[in-house]
């Protein structure tokens, strides 16, 4: 089993949701709002950004996971990182953040293509 290539695809798809639901659900509104900090258009522009900043770095990520030459180490760092990221997320949020399973899966098959 490619364990490799499963963490890199539960990172695209945790990058795609993250930009795509998290404009609907989350940014769009937020900033729609335009109340306190959000009524400052450099801010909304900063935020919107930042959001979509992130899900490139998954992105990103996704990138060092596949990439053939990568060390076994770096590999297993970055997928240590979405393993911590994915269990904070289920432990703070009780399980009702969307990403958890996505992240932590990342996490997962990504230590285990490292240890492999």
């Amino acid at each position: 089993m490619n364990w490799f290539l499963i963490s890199v695809l539960a990172m695209v798809a945790t990058a795609i949701i993250h930009s795509l639901a998290g404009e609907r659900r989350l940014v769009g509104p937020a900033l729609a709002g335009r109340q306190g900090i959000f009524a400052n258009a450099q801010s909304r522009k900063v935020l919107r950004g930042a959001w979509h900043l992130t899900s490139a770095f998954m992105l990103l990520t996704a990138a060092v996971m596949i990439w053939p030459d990568t060390d076994w180490q770096l590999k297993a760092l970055v997928a240590g990182v979405w393993l911590v990221i994915g269990l904070v997320s289920l432990i703070s949020t009780r399980g009702k953040h969307v990403g958890w399973p996505t992240l932590t899966l990342s996490g997962i098959a990504g230590l285990a293509g490292a240890w492999a």
